[in-house]
């Protein structure tokens, strides 16, 4: 007996979906990290340092072809992907609950603090009309992250906070399903140590995590909010009406 139409298409399709969600993940992943290693560094350099390190990240992912390729597409791809393998499962058997951690995290991220952080940090500050007379790359470094810390310190700190912390602690999921998958059979002939991701040693990855990327990059944005602010006044007052023109730091 054929199968229902909308069961060859869950046949047909959940496969793919699964395949291109975890194909994104290593792009998704590169991008962090680069982008991660700029406030890191602040522990080392402050925000001089920070700066520097962020131009030198942007030479990869922030070009006109780098960015819709290496950045943007993989995270829509990666996330719209996750959103039609829940809408094409069946009844009753979704790829996992909606409080698992690697959704909670995802739908946090994605739905959330990402676009914020887009929207106030990318899109915000190309906006021509005064007061914002469009924010170059050159001046916007990490004195405009410190304006923000400055200005609206809970806000700042929870909207961070909340972005590298789900971001990281996906990622750890993220990459033990895709080591288990894709990577363990052929590393196992390797490192016989690395049989697999266990469930047991789960915690063990998320604190290595957290303490490795997540806590690194916090303090140095601790390290940022104990320095004067570095510019000119009018372009700190430019920077301030990035942030106002997002709705969240003007409630």
């Amino acid at each position: 007996m054929p199968l229902p139409p909308l069961d060859r298409l869950r046949a047909a399709a959940l496969p793919i979906l699964t395949n291109t969600a975890q194909y994104s993940a290593p792009f998704i992943t590169t991008f962090l990290l680069i982008h991660l290693t700029s406030p890191v560094m602040a522990n080392l350099g402050g925000s001089s340092l920070a700066s520097s390190t962020m131009l030198l990240g942007r030479e990869y992912y922030q070009t006109a072809l780098s960015e819709p390729l290496l950045v943007l597409g993989p995270i829509t791809v990666h996330a719209l992907s996750g959103i039609l393998k829940r809408l094409l499962s069946p009844p009753g058997r979704p790829p996992r609950r909606f409080t698992h951690l690697l959704s909670l995290t995802g739908h946090a991220a994605f739905f959330f603090f990402l676009p914020i952080h887009y929207l106030t940090h990318r899109a915000y500050p190309t906006i021509e009309a005064p007061p914002i007379d469009a924010v170059g790359p050159a001046e916007l470094n990490y004195e405009f992250v410190k304006t923000g810390l400055k200005g609206w310190p809970i806000r700042s700190w929870f909207l961070y906070g909340g972005l590298v912390l789900s971001v990281t602690l996906h990622l750890v999921d993220g990459m033990t399903l895709i080591w288990n998958t894709w990577l363990k059979d052929s590393m196992s002939l390797v490192f016989k140590r690395l049989q697999s991701w266990k469930r047991d040693n789960r915690p063990r990855r998320m604190l290595l995590a957290l303490g490795c990327i997540a806590l690194p990059t916090l303090t140095g944005l601790y390290a940022l909010t104990k320095e004067p602010l570095m510019t000119f006044s009018s372009i700190a007052q430019r920077y301030q009406a990035v942030f106002l023109h997002s709705i969240v730091y003007r409630l």
